[in-house]
């Protein structure tokens, strides 16, 4: 069984790696195709190595066995982000065709939802591939308020900062660590950003389209993360009130039961009555 266990363990490893050839393959086609400068090449030899060591790193503490499809899936999409990746950064000192860094975008957002439906379908939903999606998910988006900020302004860098900031301040403030409820809305407005700053990033539209476009995804956005942390505060203000009731309900109940049984003057212990007991416990729920 240890020999297994240590067999299936390289075998997800080796899935890694495989991955992160891909992605350097990936960028060797870009190059290639593109011309691809050095910038380009080390952001997305870093990207690639970096998804390489965090994933490995995580899978060797979840003790997974298996990589699974839906993980298959979503390491695509990363080794796609990687290539976003390399062409934002390589779009700083030369101009790379907007098609294929938009090409390479759609097809990243279009497969967002299928990887949730390949772990449901096949029962291979896990916390690891969860926490994968959303990393891959957040990545995305900060890559590509980056690349349209260069047109419309730093301001964008909030839609895709939004996140980060928010993992940061759980840091200062556990309560924001609480697990919220699911809601439609949430993912509607997270999905929204990718498609968003995609349009944005095209340049289809006139500068004041594009403009009201990242505008929409940057208001959605903080209407959402306001929403959750608003709830999250709450509910720590519950939270807080009932672990502070407890210690005095508890009191109260041994307070009840050390008087049920009384003592005279001579120390002679006493039955109370069951009018006299009730008396005691209201008095004792009035305090």
């Amino acid at each position: 069984m240890a020999l297994n266990n240590i067999d299936d363990a390289r075998l997800v490893q080796q899935e890694t790696a495989v991955g992160a050839g891909v992605q350097i393959l990936v960028l060797a086609l870009l190059g290639a195709g593109i011309g691809m400068g050095p910038a380009g090449w080390v952001t997305g030899l870093v990207f690639a190595v970096a998804t390489w060591a965090v994933l490995s790193r995580a899978l060797h503490r979840s003790g997974l066995r298996t990589f699974g499809p839906a993980n298959r899936v979503t390491l695509g999409r990363a080794t796609l982000v990687g290539g976003v990746t390399a062409l934002v950064a390589d779009s700083f000192v030369s101009a790379p065709p907007v098609s294929l860094l938009v090409g390479l975008t759609a097809v990243a957002l279009l497969l967002d939802g299928v990887d949730g439906k390949v772990a449901r379908r096949t029962n291979t939903s896990t916390a690891l591939g969860a926490r994968f999606d959303m990393e891959v998910d957040a990545f995305l988006i900060l890559v590509l308020s980056v690349y349209v900020s260069m047109e419309l302004g730093p301001w964008v860098l909030l839609i895709g900062a939004m996140r980060y900031a928010f993992v940061a301040a759980a840091r200062v403030a556990p309560w924001l660590n609480a697990p919220l409820p699911p809601s439609f809305a949430r993912k509607t407005v997270a999905a929204l950003q990718g498609i968003c700053l995609l349009v944005a990033g095209a340049d289809l539209l006139p500068y004041a389209g594009n403009f009201a476009v990242a505008l929409l995804a940057l208001a959605s956005l903080l209407w959402s993360f306001g929403r959750d942390v608003l709830w999250l505060w709450r509910e720590s203000r519950v939270g807080a009130a009932r672990a502070a009731a407890r210690p005095a309900a508890a009191r109260a109940a041994a307070a009840k039961t050390v008087t049920r049984t009384g003592a005279d003057a001579t120390g002679k212990r006493l039955e109370l009555g069951p009018d006299l007991e009730l008396a005691l416990e209201l008095g004792l729920a009035g305090r």
